[in-house]
Order: C-alpha cells, then structure tokens, then sequence
C-alpha cells in the first residue's frame, strides 16, 4: 500500500520587490500606500502565476517520475545454507533480469535475522536442510511492508522452481495499531511540516523573532510541543503507536531543530524565496528518499544517496528504530538532523554578524510595536493577534495533516467489498454464499451470478470488485477474476481472502486479472497524483492571487485570467505526465479538458472563501479538497479500506472524480466519466454563483464604509504571495499594514477593487 503524498507548503517571491525598493516603487513608512508603475504591476502578476506553477511541477514531476514504475535494484537479501545448493540459488538471484536483488550467502539463520534487523538485508531466504522441503522467507514488515512484499514476490518463485513448499515469517511485524506501516510516515512529515511551515508566517508577522538570540529558544520549545503534539495524535488519539513518548520527543526535537534551523538560513539569505528551496528538499526530494513509502531499493540511484543525508528519511528510520527494532541502527539515523543543525546554526551566526538581521525583502522591524498584518494579505493586527497566528496556522496544518492521514489510513480494514459468487447454478451459488457469510461477511458483500461473462463486464464498470468462480466439475478449479487497474490494494486484499477460501475447499484457483495495470504504472498510483496535481493547481492559484493580487479576485477580473491558468496547466501536466515522463499514454484531449474543468470549478470555490475569509480559509478548503479526498479517491488505498465515511464523500468531493477519471480514460474506456464530470461541474456551478453574491455582497460593505481601504488583504505590492496555510511567505511583506495600491496610480484604473474581511 502507497500512502497519498502530503500537500507541500506553499508560498512564492515578493511580488513588486525583491529587497530594498526600487525607482518603480517608492517606499513610505509602515502601513503607507506606494506607488507601482505598470511594468512592476505586469512583473508581480507572472510571479504570482509562475509560484503554483513551479510548486505544482517540482512536486508532481518528481512523484510520478519516481513511483509510476518502482523496480527494485541490487535489493539485498540473504541466503542461508550451505553447499551446491545454496550456490546455485545465489547464482540464480543474482540473475534474475533487471538485476532486483543482491544476494549474499550466510552460514545461519541468527546470522540472517541479524542482518535484517539491522536493515543490512531487505529478506532472508532459508534453503531446505536435513531432509525438509519446506523453504523460508524472512522478512521485515516493521522495516517497510512494500519492501517485505517485494521480496516475498521475488524469492518465491525460486522456491517454486526447486518444488520446496514455503513458509513466511515475519521477523519484525507491524503493530495492530499501525497495520500499514504508515505511523512514521505520517510522524516525519508532521516534524517536518513543523519545522518547515511557522517560518513563513513569521517573516511577515513577526520577522524581529528570526534573530539568532530570540529564535534559537523559541525553537526549542516549539520542537517539544509539536513533538508532543504528533505523539499524542498518533498515540492516544489514533492508537497507531503505543508508548514511546520519550522516543518521539527526542526524535521529534531534532527534526522540527534541523529543519527549523536550516528554514531560518535559508529565510536568512533569500527572504520569501526560501520556501521553494524548503519545498524542494524537505518534501520534493525528501518523500521518495524517506524509504516510507516504497522501497529505498526502488528509487534512482540520486534518491538513495539523499537518503543518508535529508531530515524526513533520518526521522522516519530513526523512528522505525526505536519502535520496531529496539533502537538499533537509530544513532547513525540521528547523525545527519544534528548535522543539519549545527551548520545551520554556524552558517546562520556567520550571516548576521556580517549583515545583520535584516531579512531580504520582510518588514525592518526590532520589536513588535510596528504594525504588522497577521497573515499574508490582511490588515494591521495587534501583537497578540499576531502571535497566536504564528502558532495557530502551523499548528492547524499539523493537525490537519497527521491527523487526517493517519486516522483514515493507519489500520486499514476489508469491509463490505463487492464480490460475485458465480456457479452454474443458482442454488450452488447461493449456497456457496451462505457458506462464506458467517466467516466473512463484515469482509465482504457477497453476491451471486450464473454468468461470468455478466460478471465480467460488472467488474470492468467497477461495480464489484472480484468475482469468484465455483468449479464446473468434481476435479476442476475455482477461478477469481479481478482487476488491478481497479486498485492494487483492494485486489491484492480480494486474491488473500479467496487463496485461504480454495486452500480450505482443497480446490486449485486461478487468479485472473481482466484489466491489469499497465508497464507505466504498476503501483495504480497514477490516477492519484495527476487527480491531485489538478486540485492542487486549482486551489493553490486562489491562494496566491488572494495574498498577492487581491485586486484580481473579484469574478470579472479574474475568470478570462482563470480560464487561460486552467487550460495552459493542465496542457502542461499533461506533457509533462506523458511526454516527458512516458506515465499516462494518449488520452490528451480527454485529460486536458477534464484537467482544465477541474482546476477551474476548484479555482471557483477556493475563491469564495479566500475572498471572504482570508488566507484562513486555506486550511478548511486543503482539508476537504485534499485530505478527505485522497482516502476517498481510492488512489492509494480502496474505499473499502478505509472509514465508511470516505466512501460517502466519494461520490461528492472532486478528488474522488479526477481520480476516477484518469483511471477511467486510462483503462476502463471512460466508463463512469459522465458522473464524474457532473460533480467536478455541480462544484463549478457552485462556485460559480457564490461568486456573484460575494461580489455583491462587498460591494454593499463598500458602499457602506466608504473610506475603507480598497482590500483588507492588500493588493498592489503588498500581501502575501501564496498559501499561508502551506507555509506561504508574504510578499511585498515590508508593507507593514498591508496596504493598497489603489492608492497608487497604476490602481487607481482597477475601480473593482473591494474591501474583503480578513481573519
């Protein structure tokens, strides 16, 4: 199982000014208009159109490019024995074609399992001596449970090959609280995003807090609490962990530290522009170097050396460490986050005694008595204000994240999965029925047929799951037809159900797949990440255009320019999915269109909120267009593994729709596209007409406050430039107050320009 890859933050570069102001702005005291000529106006626009694009690129470029087709590559495993025999097995591992595996011969089994608790070997093979047939796979769910399925896929056949029966045996098991082997996952991306997140807010809020005296104990504290924080959602809240309080707290320390510490360099040197250079390295390449997801042994060759050296793989292993294996391995895991934090640190000292503590292009402030605005785009607000955004926003995407994740996909649990008992006869299907209900009916929802070729065609519109087949004659077999490209996890689940149900009957089964999943795609993730690509375009382009363009928010301003984003993104995504990645074939037109209505009905909507709420309306609008969506998308983990909630919110969030219809272009002839074509527009139309009554709605507050400024959340060179909920920066953030550029004269052409209610 693939757990869904975390929304990154966001943010961007100041539009209007990149540093200290310029002929084409002039500068004024906090909360004072300045002036923008056109060109700087034109200038700040693409910057604010080039951010979600770039961050969108970096971020679905490099999952896809990494997990469409994962092959393992000299994945080591050990054999034990001794003689001929073993030799030759060794000989043929080595062999196989693509060179998957690295095997090494040792003499015992304890030598064997040493290794794999040491994460020296991905698997062990124990040979059949003394007389036995029987063979045994050693594997380490704890150590990664795609990595133990790999094995398990690879040294089978082998076994297979010599007649050996074969047994597996889990030398290091997975809790029942964290069955999917997603607690540390969900646990390194929330220090992470603890680490990585609060910095944006505090570079337009309170920037004064970034100095090394001030920042370095505020760190400490922050670490601790959020620390505490994901070990009590995973812990007491979720069940996925149980205990190891203080194990979190120590990792949790260092990890929130070294990114923290490494953030503030970074915010140091380039001001608002660090967030893509966080971006890059603590979500782009840290997820598929993090082992915690696939298998490092699946990843280019890159990937492996960034393994040892960035923050989400050191916790996530460390972590592995000290709740699964005892703690071994766990200090060279910890080695790279206090690395990361004392040349921060250095490189960080080493800056302000040259050049101050001045941040390139935030406010030049000392203490909290300038007025700021708490969030990107908003008005002035009080130092408390402030203060419990700068703590509130990052603890929200914690939450919203950790929580989410690992509430919906920690335990994952068959229920109610569709399935087709099939006999020539009714009364020897319902029977058959009957039989399985007392053992497995909370599992399945069993039904019966007569016809497999009825039953085919139910599975292929993806009304069932599977289809079980009852043998036609005394001394025939049984046949379980499903579909991969359907979801892997829920047929994988469909086919260990119904080997246990034929093994019992002493019945042979063929397991049929009647739509695979093709070459370019063999974890059936596609779907999910060009669905999510299409979202995330869609939402994060309001959230820039709120923070740093807020005079284009307004419908008629904004929908030709949405229009245009739509359409040139999702060409591109396509290109970049298809042609320069090679992981979704053909369909361009079909992608394209639905990519475009997607990215604009989502536009639509994020808008409304963003317009009325503010940058606040970011977390809600992520939490149900992301969050919720992924596990309801069935693009990682089926719908019938998950809360019944999610299966509801299937048929109405628009994740679930894109999701369903790549899938669908790409393997089911667009079965089922209709439907989901209504929900992406019923959002669309939605959006649509809150539109309107929000435009009306503030013309009516302007009309009433006359001498109110234009925008509450800034506009001209001032606001923020993307997401605050993601870690945005604050564009143009030296605007102290937030203020307009109406009062300009580049503004004053924008007569729209309306006043919105900030949070």
């Amino acid at each position: 199982m693939e757990p869904p890859t975390p929304v990154p933050p966001a943010g961007g570069p100041p539009p209007g000014r990149t540093g200290s102001s310029t002929a084409s702005t002039a500068p004024g005291p906090p909360g004072a208009p300045r002036v923008e000529d056109r060109k700087t106006r034109i200038g700040r626009y693409v910057a604010l159109f080039a951010m979600p694009f770039l961050m969108v690129t970096m971020m679905y470029a490099t999952y896809v490019g990494t997990m469409h087709a994962p092959a393992p590559q000299d994945m080591p495993v050990a054999v034990v024995g001794s003689g001929q025999t073993a030799e030759e097995v060794v000989s043929a591992l080595d062999s196989l074609p693509g060179g998957p595996l690295e095997p090494r011969l040792v003499a015992t089994v304890d030598e064997a399992l040493d290794l794999l608790e040491d994460r020296e070997v991905s698997g062990a093979f124990e040979i059949p001596a003394g007389g036995r047939d029987e063979a045994v796979i050693h594997t380490a769910s704890a150590g990664g449970a795609s990595q133990a399925s790999t094995v398990q896929q690879y040294l089978a056949p082998v076994a297979a090959e010599n007649q050996w029966r074969i047994t597996a045996e889990d030398a290091a098991p997975l809790p029942d609280g964290d069955m999917s082997g997603t607690a540390v996952l969900f646990a390194g991306m929330g220090m992470m995003l603890a680490g990585y997140v609060p910095l944006s807010v505090l570079t337009m809020s309170l920037p004064f807090l970034l100095a090394l005296r001030r920042f370095v104990p505020l760190l400490i504290g922050w670490a601790a609490v959020t620390s505490t924080l994901i070990w009590t959602v995973l812990g007491p809240v979720v069940g996925a962990v149980d205990g190891h309080y203080l194990q979190f707290l120590g990792v949790g320390m260092l990890t929130v530290g070294a990114v923290g510490m490494t953030q503030m360099l970074f915010t140091k040197l380039v001001g608002p522009l660090a967030v893509l250079f966080g971006m890059l390295l603590w979500v782009v390449f840290g997820m598929p170097a993090s082992n915690l997801a696939l298998s490092l042994h699946s990843m280019p060759g890159f990937f492996q050396f960034l393994h040892g050296v960035l923050p989400l793989p050191a916790a996530g292993e460390a972590l592995r460490s000290l709740l699964y294996f005892d703690g071994r391995g766990a200090g060279g895991h910890l080695l790279p986050l206090v690395f990361w934090i004392v040349v921060a640190f250095a490189l960080a000292l080493l800056k302000e005694r040259r050049s101050g503590t001045a941040i390139p292009a935030a406010p030049d402030v000392s203490d909290v008595s300038t007025p700021l605005p708490a969030l990107a785009g908003g008005p002035v607000r009080s130092p408390k204000v402030r203060y419990f955004a700068a703590v509130a926003f990052p603890l929200a995407i914690l939450i919203g994240v950790v929580g989410a994740m690992s509430a919906s996909m920690h335990q994952p649990k068959i229920h109610d999965l569709p399935v087709v008992v099939v006999a020539a006869d009714a009364g020897q299907a319902e029977r058959m029925a009957e039989g399985l209900k007392p053992r497995l009916g909370d599992m399945l929802d069993i039904r019966t047929g007569t016809s497999v070729d009825e039953v085919k065609d139910q599975i292929l519109e993806q009304e069932v799951v599977g289809a079980y087949v009852l043998p036609t004659t005394a001394d025939g077999g049984a046949t379980l037809y499903s579909s991969s490209a359907a979801g892997a996890s829920q047929q994988t689940a469909l086919r260990a159900v119904f080997q246990q149900v034929a093994a019992g009957q002493e019945t042979p089964l063929e397991l049929t797949d009647i739509k695979p999943l093709t070459s370019d795609d063999t974890q059936g993730s596609n779907s999910m990440y060009v669905g999510m690509s299409w979202i995330m375009a869609g939402f994060l382009i309001m959230a820039v255009l709120r923070g740093g363009a807020p005079e284009l928010t307004r419908l008629r301003h904004f929908v030709v320019k949405l229009a245009g984003w739509a359409v040139g993104i999702s060409v591109w995504l396509w290109f970049l999915f298809d042609v320069l990645i090679g992981a979704v074939n053909g369909h361009a037109l079909e992608l394209i269109g639905f990519g475009a209505l997607t990215v604009f009905c989502v536009s639509l909507v994020t808008g409304v909120f963003t317009r009325t709420f503010g940058l606040a309306a970011i977390i809600p609008v992520m939490l149900v267009l992301m969050l919720a969506g992924v596990p309801a998308s069935g693009g990682g983990l089926s719908v019938y593994m998950v809360p019944d909630l999610f299966r509801t919110l299937q048929d109405v969030l628009p994740l679930p729709a894109a999701v369903d219809t790549v899938r669908s272009l790409v393997y089911f002839d667009g079965h089922g596209i209709g439907r989901n074509l209504l929900t992406i527009c019923i959002w669309g139309a939605a959006g649509l007409v809150l539109q309107f009554l929000v435009d009306l709605w503030l013309a009516r507050r302007e009309k009433k406050a006359p001498g109110a400024r234009p925008d509450a959340g800034g506009s001209g060179t001032s606001g923020g430039s993307g997401a605050e909920a993601f870690g945005a920066e604050a564009p143009g953030a030296s605007d102290a107050a937030g203020s307009s550029a109406s009062a300009s004269g580049s503004a004053k052409k924008d007569e729209d320009l309306e006043p919105v209610p900030a949070i």
